[in-house]
């Protein structure tokens, strides 16, 4: 059976930080690229940060220099450290994975960004 499993959200202050980590099962994940995305309420979902199968990663420019995505194969996880993170940056955050022939997407977790 295929899940994507995110947690590590929650509640933090401007400033803060937080990882992410979103663990995959039943599908070979080193293959996968594995992308971060999130949704705020009224607000489109929006592609934060990709790494591929060989660790090329690209992030968008809302994020670049404050997020960083990584991924361990051997743990079939792929994270996303988020730093100073702002009241912007609340939302549901979504990891995917695709290949040519398969799109899988996690549950997500919730990121609140509050004093």
């Amino acid at each position: 059976q295929v899940q994507l499993v995110e947690s590590g959200g929650g509640l933090v202050q401007p400033g803060g930080s937080l990882r992410l980590s979103c663990v995959a099962s039943g599908f070979p994940f080193s293959q996968y690229i594995m992308s971060w995305y999130r949704k705020a309420p009224g607000k489109d979902l929006d592609i934060l940060a990709t790494i591929t199968e060989t660790g090329t990663i690209i992030y968008s420019d809302t994020v670049k220099g404050r997020f960083t995505i990584s991924r361990d194969n051997a743990k079939r996880t792929v994270y996303l450290q988020m730093n100073d993170l702002q009241a912007g940056d609340s939302a549901v955050y979504y990891c995917k994975a695709v290949t040519d022939a398969n799109v899988y997407w996690g549950q997500g977790t919730q990121v609140t960004v509050s004093s």
